[in-house]
Formats: structure tokens, C-alpha cells, sequence
């Protein structure tokens, strides 16, 4: 695996992790401003433009792309 595939998986993995803890709290009836302001914020330390366009990215689909061949051999 190369440095830049690497940095790749750990990025979708933190994408992935954004978009799970937006899917729990949202699903409390709290909205994304708040998740945003109150857990994402002081967590990952992104912007509210970076979490929008993080949560519309399919990085669940593509992480899992890469890691099948990995799992196969």
C-alpha cells in the first residue's frame, strides 16, 4: 500500500466517522448545526463547508473499495 492510498484510507476513515456521528445525533432530533457546533467542531476542528461537503461524499462505498482487495489475499 502507497503512502498516498494510505492517506486516502485514513481520510475516508475520518469521513466515515463524521457521517456516523452526524447520522446517532441527528437521529436523537437534533439538527446538523448542532451536531456540527457541539461535537464535530471541537473534535475534528473542520469547517461547516468541509462537514457539508463530508457528509454528501459516499466514503462508506469507497473505503470499502479499498479495502477488498486487502481482505481477499
Amino acid at each position: 500500500m502507497g503512502i498516498t492510498q494510505k492517506n486516502r484510507l485514513n481520510y475516508l476513515r475520518k469521513v466515515v466517522e463524521v457521517q456516523n456521528v452526524t447520522l446517532e445525533q441527528t437521529g436523537r432530533g437534533v439538527s446538523q448545526i448542532w451536531v456540527y457546533k457541539n461535537v464535530i467542531y471541537p473534535r475534528f476542528f473542520i469547517s461547516l463547508k468541509t462537514f457539508y461537503r463530508w457528509l454528501g461524499e459516499p466514503a462508506k462505498r469507497e473505503l470499502a473499495e479499498l479495502l477488498k482487495p486487502e481482505n481477499s489475499n
